[in-house]
C-alpha cells in the first residue's frame, strides 16, 4: 500500500521542475536541480592571478580542482559576505567541467509547475541581466528568479553589467 502512494508522489513531482532556492542578499534565485552536482560548505579558495573579477579562485574538492565564481560580483552586486550559511554549489553542465558558485544561503528545494512560472519580462529589454533569467516562479507568497545557469556560467564577460 505504501509503495503505491510513493509512486503517485513521484508522478506528481514529475509534473513540475525542481529548483534549489538560494539567497543572494535579499533576493531569492532558483537553480534547476538537474545541474546541481553537490553543495559544500564554504572552504579555503586559492586565488588565481589574472582571472575575471568575479572568479574567486579554485578549491580542491576530493582531489578535483574546481573553479569558483561569485554570483554577487557577476551580477554587479556588493561583494560576498561569508557567514555560516554561505555555500558553494557545484554546477555540472553537459560537456563542461564542474564549476562552483558562491551563494549566501541554500534555502530549500521546490517543485514548480508550468502554471507557476512566468517568462522573465523587464521594462528595459537591453538590460544585460535579463540574459541570466529563464523566468520567475511563484512559490507561496514569494517570487523566485529562475536562473538560466548555462548563460550565467558560459555567458560572456560581464564587465558591461552594472
Amino acid at each position: 500500500m505504501e509503495e503505491i502512494s510513493d509512486v503517485q508522489n513521484i508522478e506528481i513531482a514529475g509534473e513540475g521542475k525542481q529548483y534549489i532556492v538560494v539567497r543572494l542578499g535579499t533576493e531569492q534565485y532558483g537553480i534547476d536541480i538537474k545541474y546541481v552536482d553537490n553543495i559544500v560548505r564554504n572552504q579555503r579558495i586559492t586565488r588565481v592571478p589574472k582571472a575575471q573579477h568575479y572568479f574567486k579562485g579554485v578549491i580542491n574538492l576530493r582531489g578535483e580542482i574546481i573553479p569558483v565564481m561569485s554570483l554577487r560580483l557577476k551580477f554587479g552586486l556588493e561583494p560576498d559576505e561569508y557567514t555560516n550559511a554561505t555555500r558553494i554549489i557545484i554546477i555540472k553542465l553537459e560537456q563542461q567541467s564542474p564549476i562552483g558558485i558562491i551563494v549566501d544561503e541554500v534555502k530549500e528545494v521546490v517543485t514548480l509547475t508550468g502554471g507557476s512560472i512566468d517568462k522573465a519580462n523587464t521594462s528595459d529589454p537591453a538590460d544585460p541581466l535579463i540574459q541570466y533569467l529563464s523566468g520567475v516562479g511563484k512559490h507561496g507568497n514569494g517570487l523566485i528568479s529562475l536562473l538560466n545557469i548555462s548563460a550565467v556560467i558560459v555567458g560572456r564577460e560581464s564587465k558591461d553589467v552594472v
